[in-house]
């Protein structure tokens, strides 16, 4: 009974921008868990398109992600709350048109764009907003909370995929208009939380020398960032031929580890330091990139392929790393209106390289072979585990 009330008067102190930003980042999780569950298995059996043809496919998708510091301030009259609210409308928009009017390749690639560019600008949102609801020197702890939230509901989606497809005999279609759903939803609960102050147009375009670092790690990250999302589920579909239900059962095992393992992540943030956290990751990725390009060579088929699900998993929890990238910024922060602005920006810069490497690879790929994108990758770790140990933050901060 104690426990009850003692859990009772907590939810009652709980503030209602907390609550909603809570309820909408859990939908927001669900619509991405559908997606992240189908997409590439949607393209390959729809479109029947080749690895060449994938990696080019990210520069329609990816490029909103280079736009984001512009659209932002065309959109510099809403405040940052406002423009969460705009862009899960204008994803799930987007995912529903996929849906309905793909028609063909081309005309897919069109709301595809318009999909990408509301995901996008949610992205820096996602974690400016949640800092906003931590109370000092725990940020890492409420970004835990929040992703842990997001993560939770992507593995009810994922598993909401695997039923519906294993089962069912589901359709694309219907799984993009249930994702578009979920993101108008998530719009439509951000709409009620109290608006903030938003920020001058010459603000969005902020560049600091004391954020160069800050900017530099986004880059490592686009790059690596991009490897795992257009290569790695890529491998699984094309080199070990994995249907739909198991990109989606990958997906919810790792969600079910990351509902702990989030929450932890920021809780060891807050006590170790980014620093450690941004260079056990890299230093962990290097292995992961090794085992996605080379376990087919040095393994007979299904131990490579448990090996390279194994990868998948580990990779797919050291996404929510970006913790780390935020508190690290928001500690080193000249002012505190840089953070969001700042946050965008390094969105923008990360997507120069993420186009870039997404361009390149696949002409590795087409020209000589996957393992090589997957070295690539390593190499790419390797320079971000030394470049994550030159973070120095000064107490004062």
């Amino acid at each position: 009974m104690n426990l009850l009330n003692s859990l009772y008067r907590k939810v009652q102190s709980l503030s209602k921008d907390f609550v909603l930003f809570l309820f909408a980042i859990s939908f927001f999780g669900f619509s991405q868990g559908l997606m992240d569950s189908t997409f590439n298995n949607y393209l390959n059996e729809t479109f029947r398109i080749s690895s060449f043809q994938r990696g080019f496919l990210e520069l329609p998708r990816e490029m909103p992600g280079f736009l984001v510091v512009f659209v932002s301030a065309i959109l510099f009259f809403f405040c940052s709350r406002r423009l969460a609210v705009f862009a899960n409308f204008l994803a799930g928009i987007g995912i529903m048109l996929i849906g309905l009017f793909s028609f063909n390749f081309n005309i897919m690639l069109i709301w595809l764009f318009i999909y990408s560019t509301g995901q996008h600008l949610f992205l820096p949102l996602n974690s400016s907003i949640g800092m906003e609801l931590a109370t000092k020197n725990k940020e890492g702890r409420r970004l835990g909370q929040f992703y842990g939230a997001q993560n939770l509901f992507a593995i009810i989606g994922s598993f909401f995929i695997f039923i519906v497809f294993k089962f069912f005999n589901f359709n694309f279609r219907n799984s993009f208009l249930i994702a578009g759903s979920g993101f108008i939803f998530a719009s439509a609960l951000l709409l009620f939380m109290s608006p903030n102050k938003p920020m001058s147009v010459k603000s969005k375009f902020l560049l600091r020398k004391e954020y160069s670092l800050f900017y530099w790690l986004n880059i490592l990250y686009g790059t690596r960032k991009q490897i795992f999302i257009t290569f790695a589920p890529w491998v699984l579909v094309i080199v070990y031929y994995q249907k739909t239900y198991i990109i989606a059962t990958l997906l919810t095992i790792g969600g079910i580890i990351g509902i702990f393992f989030k929450p932890l992540l920021g809780r060891m943030t807050d006590k170790f330091g980014e620093r450690f956290i941004l260079m056990s990751e890299a230093f962990i990725l290097i292995f992961i990139c090794l085992g996605y390009g080379f376990a087919k060579l040095l393994f007979p088929f299904k131990i490579a392929l448990i090996l390279t699900f194994i990868c998948y998993i580990i990779d797919q929890l050291l996404m929510s790393v970006s913790i780390a990238r935020a508190t690290y910024l928001k500690k080193i922060a000249v002012s505190k209106e840089d953070i969001s602005q700042t946050l965008t920006m390094g969105v923008t810069i990360d997507h120069i390289f993420s186009i870039s490497i997404a361009l390149i690879s696949s002409l590795i790929w087409k020209y000589f072979n996957f393992y090589y994108v997957f070295l690539i990758g390593g190499i790419i770790a390797l320079i971000n585990f030394f470049s994550a140990s030159r973070i120095i933050i000064k107490k004062s901060n």
